[in-house]
């Protein structure tokens, strides 16, 4: 019997590896058909015979965002909405310009990694680790360095020099998501109450 619940275990484990696999292409590209009506996780192919370069395209991404936010950054994000040849592909990325104090306030991108690259100025960034420990691990970075911010993780940059700062970013998924410790504040006290626990 317990060479049997072993065996069983050693399936199942290798049964649950190979799901855990990320899956491989099974065409070259899949451009996203943004007129479809279908909806799933993704966005469904458009024809190959109807692709063309465009679909693989961005131009822009040397200029500064055409709005400043609150916190003093401009966020220029390329993901599947600007280039829907990204459809599948499982990487996006995003400029970002600070004024001189401007803040990426904490926020989490649930499905990515970031790998930010400073262009210009000094930006101090960090990410907090999760429970039980919930160290904060950052530094500044200049010029020319590169920080890697884990998925899920809420992570911050912070222009800290007397110039504006860009920044160029990497992230490991098609849509990474966005949620902001500022805004996710603002809804939860309306929505969650707390709950004492009974002392026994």
């Amino acid at each position: 019997m317990a060479k049997r619940i072993i065996f069983m275990s050693l399936i199942l484990t290798l049964f649950c590896s190979g799901l855990a696999l990320e899956i491989s292409p099974l065409q070259d590209f899949c451009v996203a058909d943004t007129s479809s009506a279908v909806r799933l996780n993704g966005l469904t192919c458009k024809n190959p015979v109807l692709v063309e370069a465009n679909d693989f395209y961005y131009g822009g991404l040397n200029l500064p965002g055409n709005k400043t936010t609150q916190s003093g950054t401009r966020v220029t994000s390329v993901n599947v909405a600007q280039i829907p040849g990204l459809n599948t592909l499982g990487i996006s990325m995003a400029r970002i310009d600070y004024i001189p104090g401007g803040v990426n306030p904490p926020h989490i991108h649930p499905r990515a990694t970031e790998i930010l690259v400073v262009l210009e100025g000094s930006l101090h960034v960090g990410f907090v680790t999760s429970n039980p420990e919930n160290r904060l691990i950052s530094t500044v970075i200049h010029m020319g360095d590169v920080f890697v911010f884990p998925v899920g993780l809420v992570h911050f940059q912070r222009n800290v020099g007397y110039g504006n700062a860009i920044a160029l970013l990497a992230l490991s998924s098609q849509n990474p998501g966005l949620i902001s410790i500022e805004n996710a504040e603002q809804i939860l006290p309306e929505q969650v109450k707390f709950i004492p626990r009974h002392s026994k």
